[in-house]
Order: structure tokens, then sequence, then C-alpha cells
């Protein structure tokens, strides 16, 4: 019999004291023997801290399924190693701190958008490129003319909500946002980083 599995990179997982399978790798197998094998223990966990993080290695599930089904052909698809990360105490935040700290990190984040913005614009010299542009079409010099920087101004928001894609809290397109992207790459190097840290903890 052929069983595939296709292990994770990260398994969350919440108020568990087993390790199954199915809590880390995906099984295709005959009939209803992937289920049968999503059930296999790999690991008794110990409740100690409010959070717990273990590493399963692909090697350890080979060696389960095989105790189970020793004729079994057992190919991995997936990952070699998976964290798995166990929360058995969640910390409880009220309402009004939560907001609070929304509010503070939003008002910070405006600030320095507001900053980053005005400073490019004086070391590009906007506004004497805007007069410029005015005196090129008019023939007139005007300070900050309103008719070159209003346009600009609804233009460089609508270009923000377009980058960002989101417009009062609601996607535009079912693209990923920048933010998204960044917040994937960050989650993959931290997953990583974990890995190698248990891993190199494990060698020594």
């Amino acid at each position: 019999m052929n069983i595939y599995i296709k292990p994770k990179k990260k398994a969350n997982l919440r108020n568990k004291n087993v390790i199954l399978i199915k809590d880390v790798a995906d099984v295709v197998a005959k009939g209803d023997e992937a289920k049968k094998i999503e059930k296999i223990k790999l690991q008794s966990l110990s409740v100690k801290e409010k959070t717990a993080n273990y590493l399963v290695s692909v090697t350890d599930i080979i060696k389960k399924i095989n105790s189970a089904y020793p004729n079994a052909t057992v190919n991995n698809v997936g990952e070699s190693d998976t964290w798995v990360h166990c929360v058995y105490r969640e910390k409880q935040e009220k309402p009004l701190f939560l907001w609070l700290r929304v509010a503070i990190i939003s008002i910070i984040l405006f600030i320095g958008a507001s900053t980053a913005i005005m400073s490019f614009h004086t070391d590009g010299q906007i506004p004497k490129i805007f007069e410029r542009f005015y005196l090129m079409f008019y023939g007139v010099e005007k300070t900050n003319p309103a008719i070159i920087t209003i346009p600009y101004s609804i233009g460089l928001a609508a270009g923000i909500i377009l980058f960002y894609n989101h417009f009062f809290g609601k996607k535009i397109t079912d693209d990923p946002t920048p933010i998204e992207v960044e917040i994937e790459t960050y989650e993959e190097d931290v997953t990583k980083t974990m890995i190698d840290l248990m891993e190199n903890r494990n060698d020594s």
C-alpha cells in the first residue's frame, strides 16, 4: 500500500495533550486507511507553560506509520520538519486596552506617513516643480497653484488606496496587499528560524 503524507511548515494547536498525525500533515491513502493513519499519536505533550514549541520531523511520522503498517510505502510530498506551536492559556485582553492600543498605533502611523510624504516633497522640490508647470502652461508665475496641487493630492490618495488595496476596511480586489505579502514573508522567516533553532537545540 502506498501512503502519501504532506507535512505542514507550522501547526497551531490549542489545549491539546497529544500531537496526532492529522495535526501536522495531510494524509492520502487507499479507502478509509487515511482516517486511521491521521489518528496515530506522534507525541504526548506536557503542559507546563502558557505556550510550548515542538519540532516534528518527517522521519518521526514515517516511523509511526511504519510501526502500524509495516508493509506500506510512505511517500513524503511536503516539508521535512514541522514547527508545532501549542497554546494552553491565552492572554485575555481588555477591550478598552485593545482599542486604546489600536488608536495609539494609528496616530503614530498617520504622523509617520505624513512626515515621510512631506519630507519626500521637500527633497524633490515638488512645490517648485508645480510652479514651473503652471508657468509653462499659463505663462504666469503663481505660488502653490491649486489647479495642479489639488488633483495631485487627490491622485496621491487614490494611488495609496489602490496600492494597499483597501478602502474603509474592505478589499478592492482579491489580490494580496503589500502588507499581506510582507506578513506572509515574515511568518515564513520566523518559521524557518524557529525550526533551525530547535534543530540546533536537539543536536546539542
